[in-house]
């Protein structure tokens, strides 16, 4: 679901060639979601091999990830592991709309409805064990480190984000603020639009989050922004408290430091502390492994070409792009 906060938050457009060399820890469920949803055939149905194997996410993949290679961007992938307890509620109620999804789908398909089938099989994408352990080979193979975190993807990416160890998070959501990521890049993408729900588009470039200009301009602590975040609804309370937006939570932390006293006042019906707690001891791994290595392109060739039926001639020149890059400074910190 991901942290409302767009209507509180400066952004600032930021070029490839300012991110040249720059190490960014990209958050993977984030993106293969984009991939699963969005790679899809003109029935609605994602992309497969010749075994009825679906290979949208390893189509994006491939393709987006070698995109920034080529720009010499350092991508690290960031896996979630265990979720909180508290985010089983949002899991459910996810599996929830995906099923009623589904129904509308059929119903769909029985019309011959184009548009809504396009539009509800979307929001059925499920991550399989499959689909994830590809994905890490896929990733391994073209040289990039997976890091698998303990618990919250975009809370191991903050940690390492903190730790100076990367430049930024890879995010469109805003969650990482919330663990104190100090930057945040979003639309690190080469695409340069994004089709809208209505049918539109927009146009799209890269842009970056700087958590302290932020704090300065809204004249917040980590804190006080992270009581925000729950007061609008955060993945471990879904929609957070009834009738409060982002300005209406900016306005009620501004006038009172008593965060009790503030979830007092609007009769929440969730234990703030609880999730606060969650955000404030997240587990994270702190012994990662940051390395980068030449591309192995028999591993590439064996996953997507033969296993899965890629075209040989645009999977070899992909990787004519990648693979001839000098790579002796990879693993030097920029």
């Amino acid at each position: 679901m991901g942290v409302k906060l767009a209507d509180l938050i400066i952004k600032n457009d930021i070029s490839f060639e300012e991110l040249k060399d720059r190490r960014i820890a990209v958050d993977f469920s984030n993106v293969v979601y984009q991939f699963l949803s969005n790679i899809r055939q003109a029935d609605g149905t994602p992309l497969m091999d010749s075994n009825g194997k679906i290979t949208s996410h390893l189509v994006g993949l491939f393709s987006r990830t070698a995109n920034l290679m080529e720009k010499g961007i350092k991508i690290c992938y960031v896996f979630d592991g265990k979720p909180p307890l508290l985010k089983i509620k949002e899991r459910e109620e996810r599996e929830h709309r995906k099923r009623i999804a589904e129904s509308k789908l059929e119903k769909a398909r029985e019309e011959e409805s184009e548009e809504d089938v396009l539009k509800y099989s979307k929001q059925i994408v499920r991550l399989t064990p499959e689909i994830m352990q590809e994905s890490k080979e896929l990733i391994s193979a073209m040289g990039l480190p997976v890091i698998q975190a303990p618990s919250e993807a975009e809370a191991q990416a903050a940690f390492m984000c903190e730790q100076e160890d990367v430049f930024a998070c890879g995010s469109q959501d805003y969650d990482s603020l919330l663990f104190n990521s100090p930057k945040v890049i979003q639309n690190l993408t080469l695409s340069q639009k994004r089709r809208l729900p209505n049918g539109s588009f927009v146009w799209i470039k890269p842009q970056i989050i700087d958590l302290k200009e932020n704090l300065e301009h809204l004249k917040l602590t980590p804190d006080q922004l992270l009581v925000i975040g729950i007061l609008i609804g955060t993945d471990y309370n879904p929609g957070g408290v009834k009738g409060i937006g982002p300005k209406t939570a900016l306005r009620l932390v501004q006038q009172n430091k008593n965060f009790d006293d503030i979830f007092k006042e609007v009769k929440a019906d969730f234990n703030w502390k609880e999730i606060y707690a969650v955000f404030k001891s997240m587990p994270i791994m702190k012994n990662y492994q940051l390395k980068w290595h030449p591309v192995d392109e028999k591993k590439v060739r064996t996953l997507l070409i033969n296993k899965h039926n890629f075209s040989e001639e645009r999977v070899n020149n992909t990787l004519k792009k990648i693979s001839n890059k000098d790579i002796g400074g990879l693993n030097k910190w920029v």
